[in-house]
């Protein structure tokens, strides 16, 4: 049985200052909750039996068995799937070695928490394994963004970071890419293997200080000469730039 004040600690986690008093996220649906499980321990499990039985699992004393009445209660969506899940906020450390050997993703204010969670999920895609965030980008673990990762956020290591220290002290020869309306044509471009591929806020694109750093600008020209659209949506344009540095690889 769910009490009272395991539901209201539970919504309380949809604020941000919560979550980082905690460092406590949650996740929902059995397809994100496997999947961060594969990779650390859950802190606590609110779950009807049907999900325990299938999984094998007896449920610890932390633990919570509930009707799927009672997780409706608890849950943020609309459709609750079997199974919540609470779990410690990792803490990733950038390890600058990583920019001389892979290729990470970078996001400038990116504010939209769909946008977030798709671009983790493109990341995880096209095998990128660092995302690094402005610390004005929105928070990772925000709930509709954990959602909206549909379980990536369990292999992608997210660092929020303050790209003008970070770009001030890169290795020396690390390629930093950009997407501005003002750059060069991604397709006609030689690609690196290694660096950061920063991709801007949804209104403003990248900020003029960070976009004076980037050592190569490029475009996703438009094909339609008549095309009404003066941009991409930043997710759409970060899954076209990532499959073309792949494709060059």
């Amino acid at each position: 049985m769910v009490s009272k004040n395991l539901i209201k600690y539970v919504h309380s986690l949809e604020l941000k200052k919560n979550r980082a008093n905690d460092g406590v996220f949650v996740a929902e649906t059995p397809k994100i909750v496997n999947d961060l499980m594969d990779v650390m321990t859950a802190k606590q499990l609110i779950a009807i039996e049907k999900w325990y039985d299938e999984k094998g699992i007896i449920p610890r004393q932390q633990d919570v068995v509930v009707t799927d009445e009672e997780l409706r209660k608890v849950s943020f969506l609309q459709h609750p799937q079997q199974v919540i899940g609470l779990f410690d906020i990792p803490q990733p450390v950038l390890d600058m070695s990583v920019l001389k050997n892979e290729l990470c993703l970078a996001l400038d204010r990116v504010q939209d928490p769909g946008n977030l969670g798709t671009i983790i999920r493109i990341a995880d895609w096209f095998g990128i394994s660092t995302l690094l965030c402005s610390e004005d980008t929105a928070d990772a673990f925000n709930p509709k963004v954990v959602q909206a990762t549909m379980g990536s956020i369990a292999h992608v290591n997210i660092i929020y970071t303050d790209f003008n220290k970070l770009l001030d002290n890169l290795p020396e020869g690390t390629p930093v890419y950009g997407t501005s309306l003002n750059g060069e044509n991604i397709y006609e471009q030689q690609l690196s293997t290694m660096g950061i591929i920063i991709m801007g806020n949804e209104g403003n694109g990248i900020s003029q200080e960070i976009l004076s750093k980037i050592t190569k600008s490029l475009f996703i020209p438009s094909y339609n000469e008549n095309c009404k659209a003066d941009s991409l949506n930043v997710a759409i344009a970060t899954a076209l730039v990532c499959a073309e540095f792949r494709r060059k690889s």
